[in-house]
C-alpha cells in the first residue's frame, strides 16, 4: 500500500510562512531606508538631491587589458563616437554593439578574448557612454543609428567586419545585415530576434517599434549573412519562441543556441560559454 500523501495544507502553510518572512524582512528594510531618506530631506534637502560630478571614472574602465580608449568623428553627422579597441590594427574587424542601458564595458570579456585574432572595437552608440548625445528625439531614429555604424566602419578604414550585437545593439546589427549585407562577414546576435519576428507576436508591447517593416517587401527582411543567434532561456524580456521564428528570416547558414541557465545579459553572465560558441561559429564558417 502506498504511503498516505501529506495534506496539501502543509506545503501551503510552509510557503505562506516563508514568503511572510521574506516580505516582512524586505518591508522592514524599506521602512528604515525610507525614514532615513525623509530625515535627510527634512534636514538638508539641497544636500540630499545634489548632483555630484565624478572626478575620475572607476578604475575598471581604465583597465589596460581591455584595450585603448579612442574617439572618431563622423564627417556627415559631425558626431564624435567613443570606442575601446583591442588587438592589432590590420587584423579583421570585430565590431561590438551594446544594448540598453549599457555601454562599451558590457563587452569587456569579449575584448580580452578575441583580440588575439581580431581588431576588436566596442563602440558606445550615440547617446551612450562617452559618445555624443544629440538632444532631439529625431536624432535617434533607426536610419540614423544604422548610418552611424556604416559611417564608423568607413571612418575606421574597414569595408567588412564581424558584427556582434546584444539587445538593442542586436536589433541594429540585424538591420545593418539587411541594409548592407556586403559589409558583414558574419553576424552574431545575443538575445534579440530578427525585427520582423515582432510582427508575428502582435501582442508584444515592443512590436510597435518595428511597424515600419509592414511597408517593406518581404524579401527586404531577409538576412543573407551567416548568422549565430545566442539566447538565454531565462530572458525576462523576450519570449523564447521568438528565437525559433527568427530562422525563417535568415537565408544562409543559421545556428541557434539556447543556454538553459542564461539570462538576457548572456555575454556578461556566461562569458566563457558565449566566447567558446562564437569561436566555434567563426572557425566553422572559415572552414566552409
Amino acid at each position: 500500500m502506498a504511503p498516505p500523501r501529506p495534506p496539501r495544507l502543509v506545503p501551503a502553510l510552509r510557503a505562506l510562512l516563508y514568503w511572510s518572512l521574506v516580505y516582512g524582512y524586505c518591508g522592514r528594510c524599506a521602512s528604515v531606508h525610507l525614514l532615513k531618506l525623509l530625515w535627510s530631506i527634512g534636514k538638508a534637502p539641497a544636500q540630499t538631491f545634489r548632483r555630484a560630478a565624478r572626478a575620475n571614472p572607476p578604475a575598471c574602465l581604465n583597465d589596460p587589458s581591455l584595450g585603448t580608449h579612442c574617439y572618431v568623428r563622423i564627417k556627415d553627422s559631425g558626431l564624435r563616437f567613443h570606442y575601446v579597441a583591442a588587438g592589432e590594427r590590420g587584423r579583421p574587424l570585430m565590431l561590438l554593439l551594446h544594448g540598453f542601458p549599457e555601454f562599451w564595458y558590457s563587452w569587456r570579456h569579449q575584448l580580452r578574448e578575441f583580440k588575439s585574432e581580431y581588431r576588436v572595437v566596442a563602440l558606445d552608440l550615440r547617446g551612450y557612454g562617452e559618445s555624443d548625445a544629440p538632444t532631439h528625439q529625431e536624432s535617434y531614429k533607426l536610419d540614423c543609428l544604422i548610418a552611424d555604424i556604416k559611417d564608423v566602419l568607413d571612418t575606421l578604414g574597414y569595408s567588412k567586419c564581424v558584427l556582434i550585437g546584444h539587445d538593442w545593439g542586436g536589433m541594429i546589427a540585424w538591420l545593418i545585415s539587411i541594409c548592407y549585407p556586403e559589409m558583414i562577414m558574419k553576424l552574431v546576435v545575443i538575445n534579440f530576434p530578427h525585427p520582423s519576428v515582432f510582427t508575428d507576436f502582435p501582442d508584444d508591447s515592443q512590436a510597435n517599434v518595428f511597424c515600419f517593416y509592414s511597408c517593406l517587401p518581404l524579401k527586404h527582411h531577409m538576412v543573407t549573412t551567416p548568422t549565430l543567434l545566442l539566447w538565454g532561456e531565462e530572458d525576462a524580456f523576450m519570449e523564447a519562441e521568438m528565437a525559433e521564428v527568427t530562422k525563417t528570416y535568415v537565408k544562409n547558414y543559421f545556428r541557434l543556441t539556447v543556454l538553459s541557465e542564461g539570462s538576457h545579459w548572456l555575454q556578461q553572465d556566461q562569458p566563457d560559454i558565449v566566447n567558446r560558441l562564437i569561436w566555434a561559429f567563426l572557425r566553422e564558417e572559415r572552414r566552409e
